[in-house]
């Protein structure tokens, strides 16, 4: 039976409209957002498919475009999913560069899961501080494969240099979901922070991304 059939106070839009975005669970939600359903699949139902193929809300908001395959899922549908995740990205962004300072790791870890954790590659990316650590911009500065990316220090330095930042974190995802740092991992930014000593640019972080929490090597003494 279509949503249209079922009572005023169970459809998803009427129950946000009476009584509030949080009284709808995330199919829900997502069902409002998408607007229909597709033949044989109601709008909820879509929203239910589409959080058992991500596995969870945070994995969906981490998801490109081209990740959102759901039978009937038509280019409308997906495009308006698209924008609304961008939207959400976009959010923690400002988020991040409204706070005073960054001072812990999970002050960043929200931002950067969102931006990395489900890309099918592994991304070497930097966050630049200036002075008081306060956000001046994000980059994604190599792509790799599943078998790693290639960093390479020189064009660090010169990334670091056009923005004119004063320090640093650095934040690269696994593909394979396991945070654990490598041995590579800390080699890279023993080297990397090496660099960027010589022009006075200090390392804060280097997160590592999985699909748990962040791990943060400074957190573990790494750096």
């Amino acid at each position: 039976m279509s949503i249209r059939h079922w009572p005023e106070t169970e459809r998803p839009r009427e129950k946000l409209l009476t009584q509030g975005s949080a009284s709808l669970s995330d199919a829900e939600l997502l069902a409002v957002l998408l607007g229909s359903g597709v033949r044989g699949k109601d709008a909820i139902a879509l929203g239910r498919e589409l959080l058992q193929q991500t596995g969870s809300l945070s994995a969906l908001l981490g998801c490109q475009d081209g990740q959102l395959r759901v039978s009937g899922l038509g280019p409308a549908k997906r495009a308006r999913l698209a924008a609304a995740l961008e939207l959400a990205r976009r959010s923690l962004a400002e988020q991040l560069t409204d706070r005073p300072s960054l001072r812990d790791p999970r002050d960043s870890g929200d931002y950067l899961n969102a931006r990395l954790r489900h890309l099918p590659y592994e991304v070497f990316a930097c966050l630049y501080l200036d002075n008081r650590h306060r956000v001046l911009a994000f980059e994604e500065l190599f792509r790799g494969t599943v078998d790693g990316a290639s960093v390479h220090p020189r064009e660090v330095v010169r990334a670091c240099l056009k923005h004119n930042a004063a320090a640093v974190i650095f934040a690269h995802n696994h593909p394979s979901g396991v945070a654990e740092p490598s041995a590579a991992d800390q080699a890279v930014t023993r080297e990397l922070g090496q660099a960027l000593r010589l022009i006075g640019v200090r390392v804060l972080d280097h997160l590592v991304i999985g699909h748990a929490e962040p791990v943060s090597m400074a957190a573990r003494g790494m750096l």
